[in-house]
């Protein structure tokens, strides 16, 4: 059975994906082996870059996907969705 590597998720917290939100989501892909990518409206940022992320503008409401290179990642990216669905503790 093939890993889904990717996750399809909605900004929630009020400010959106802003400086801080960015640098914890960016800190967590970071530990990926592989890829980390987040694609809105068919822009794609490489999920370790802050200013690839913020370049998305991504408002609360703003639909995302998360996708990984690696199966082995997939933990991280399970990770990162928890950070996203949770509006990154704020």
């Amino acid at each position: 059975m093939k890993t889904d590597l990717s996750r399809r998720l909605r900004i929630v917290n009020d400010l959106g994906l802003h400086a801080r939100s960015a640098a914890k989501l960016a800190k967590l892909a970071g530990e990926a082996d592989g890829g980390v990518w987040i694609v809105k409206n068919g822009n794609t940022a490489d999920a370790t870059s802050i200013l690839d992320i913020l370049a998305l503008a991504c408002p609360k409401g703003s639909e995302i996907t998360v996708s990984i290179d690696d199966e082995s990642d997939v933990d991280i990216l399970d990770r990162i969705a928890v950070l996203v669905r949770s509006g990154f503790g704020e």
